[in-house]
């Protein structure tokens, strides 16, 4: 008798905050960018811009919250 695995879901919360780039790694948005921007100077804001890296830390759990993206 075969015994049934289950497939892996993908964390739909995960899957709308981050991206896989072709090479394998993961980006995001940089956070400190959503609201109370008065305060921040001009350079700060510029400096948000863009996509940064995930880091190495939080790379397995991030790669396991959208296992099943395939």
């Amino acid at each position: 008798m075969k015994v049934k695995k289950n497939k892996l879901k993908t964390h739909k919360g995960a899957a709308k905050r981050f991206k896989v780039q072709a090479s394998g790694k993961i980006k995001h948005r940089c956070a400190f960018k959503n609201h109370i921007l008065t305060k921040k100077s001009a350079k700060t804001i510029r400096k948000l811009r863009g996509l940064t890296e995930v880091c190495k830390s939080d790379e397995k759990a991030v790669q396991q919250m959208l296992a099943g993206q395939n």
